[in-house]
């Protein structure tokens, strides 16, 4: 007799500290997998509280709303079984202040029949890069755990549990569990899917397990999810994998003597497909969960305001953007018209407002101070922060938030005007490299231009004094970028920079920029972090700083 588990798995875009909205959620989808005939319905990673709540888990009347939550959400169970993240308290006999720093504990419930049938605690807590686990929980000690759902053997763990080959689910394997159920909060980074692909398929050849990992989808705050929850056949074929950075909620018959296969395999996206659709949801979510119903964006005329743009109407729509080019004595009649331009094929609404007499002004008034002295980087400043005080006007006016526009290149050396074009709630670019930003655009236009040529085309130039060109101050992008990466996500020092083949002039300079320029990446708006190393909450050095590579 052929023995099958119906697994339903609902990666669903959640809100970070809405516990009431989220249950409601929850409940939602239960009803759906149960109508659909689901012998289990496996739900995301601390779905109850949203991943990931950080300070949130430290006040005790959020936790103990979390607990109320899952109270209602075993009571809305049936026949059905259903996996739930949530923050769980350990038992008072577990808990001793001198072996367990906290009593909170990351935890998965299984609802069932109107209650809590079981609860298994998250045992391996990762506490590197954007996790801080070991901040806030304890680690489990359920110790193997093995449920019968519908009379099948399963293994239930949380996210970092299947990333070590010797975790707790291995150990499930061992004690006779057939299927494996992971929950999960995995933030994306670029070729994330991929590599989370790999590493499952090595599980499932090792453990001869059915695998079911369910990931959550949606932005919060810097980090992205992108969903791509996947179903693995013990052999490693893939069953199922759902669309990256959408909801899903699929159901799959795992036929468990068999071959037999119900599921739907979603395309992989190539790399900047992937990165194009990351920023797109973190700006989305970013403004809608933060209760913003319109963004405004400066327009330079410029490759990067470009594409933030077309990001922003990708996200929200066209009626829910604005632009506003500002030009001065340096801002060419090309930029202007590019960004008009821009605007038109996009159907935003683009302001322009001249403030070189705003800009006359300032110099005037600050003649007195200034007399005798050359010009530089103090008069180019002052245009950008006036361009940012018409946008933050803008934004207090009519309730607009301000999408800065720099890049994570332009960030890295400081090529970026603190309280001017760094001004705005969101970056959405900040952890997107210049060379990637040409070709996202370019990967955007693919069949709609939407981005004009010639903003692509045209050297970049920041358009602060008389004939200006990045390429003044900075080396050529592909080759400023790749010291960048192995200088900030590589963490190599500069001289194993240069023993890979790069200028050790250009390496030194470039690192002292990136150094001395942390003060200001401190105070810059959160963005949508791809890579495996974001300036923010994964890369942390201090800002008064002795070391010099």
């Amino acid at each position: 007799m052929t023995t099958t588990l119906r697994v339903a798995g609902a990666q669903l875009d959640l809100l970070v500290g809405d516990v009431d909205g989220n249950r409601d959620e929850i409940v939602a989808a239960m009803a759906e997998a149960e109508d659909r005939g689901a012998d289990v319905l496996v739900l995301p990673e601390l779905a109850i509280t949203g991943y990931p709540p950080e300070d949130l888990v430290l006040k005790a009347g959020f936790v103990d709303a979390n607990v109320r939550a899952l109270e209602a959400i075993a009571a809305a169970s049936g026949s059905m079984t259903t996996v739930v993240g949530y923050v769980d308290r350990l038992p008072e006999d577990q808990f001793d202040d001198d072996s367990v720093p906290r009593r909170l504990v990351n935890a998965a419930a299984s609802v069932r029949g109107g209650e809590v049938v079981s609860v298994y605690h998250k045992t391996l807590l990762p506490n590197y890069g954007v996790f801080d686990e070991a901040r806030y929980f304890a680690e489990g000690r359920t110790g193997i755990h093995v449920d019968s759902i519908a009379g099948v053997p399963c293994g239930i763990s949380i996210c970092e549990d299947i990333w070590d080959p010797d975790g707790p689910p291995a150990k499930q394997a061992v004690a006779g569990a057939r299927v494996l159920l992971n929950i999960n909060g995995s933030p994306y980074h670029l070729g994330k899917s991929e590599e989370r692909l790999a590493m499952l398929r090595q599980r499932a050849l090792s453990t001869g397990c059915h695998i079911v990992y369910v990931n959550c989808v949606g932005g919060q705050d810097e980090l992205v999810f992108d969903g791509g929850s996947i179903v693995l056949r013990p052999d490693g074929e893939l069953v199922h994998r759902s669309r990256l950075f959408e909801e899903d909620l699929f159901v799959v018959a795992l036929d468990l003597d068999g071959d037999t296969q119900t599921g739907s395999v979603a395309p992989a996206l190539d790399l900047t497909a992937e990165a194009y659709a990351a920023v797109t949801t973190g700006l989305r979510d970013y403004v809608r969960k933060n209760g913003f119903e319109e963004v405004v964006i400066g327009l330079s005329g410029g490759i990067d305001s470009a594409l933030t743009a077309a990001i922003a109407v990708d996200a929200l729509g066209p009626d829910a953007v604005r632009g506003v080019t500002m030009p001065t004595r340096y801002s060419s009649q090309g930029s202007v018209d590019d960004s008009i331009d821009l605007g038109e094929r996009l159907g935003i609404r683009v302001d322009c407002i001249p403030i070189d007499e705003l800009f006359a002004g300032y110099l005037e008034a600050l003649q007195p101070l200034f007399v005798d002295t050359k010009p530089n980087v103090a008069e180019e400043n002052i245009q950008a922060r006036i361009r940012g005080t018409i946008l933050m006007a803008i934004s207090n006016k009519f309730g607009s938030m301000v999408v800065a526009t720099g890049n994570k290149s332009e960030m890295a050396v400081g090529y970026a005007t603190l309280y001017g074009d760094m001004a705005g709630g969101y970056a959405v670019l900040k952890d997107v490299y210049k060379t990637m930003v040409y070709d996202m655009a370019r990967w955007r236009n693919r069949d709609t231009p939407v981005i004009p040529m010639s903003i692509i085309d045209k050297e970049p130039s920041a358009e602060l004094r008389e004939d200006q060109r990045d390429s003044d101050s900075l080396p050529p992008y592909p080759i400023l970028d790749e010291i960048l990466r192995l200088y900030i996500e590589g963490d190599r020092t500069a001289p194993e920079i240069v023993a890979e083949g790069h200028d050790a002039d250009l390496v030194s300079a470039i690192a002292k920029m990136v150094d001395r320029n942390e003060y200001k990446r401190r105070q810059a708006a959160p963005g949508v972090r791809i890579s495996g190393k974001a300036f923010g909450r994964d890369r942390r050095l201090p800002i008064t700083n002795g070391f010099r590579p």
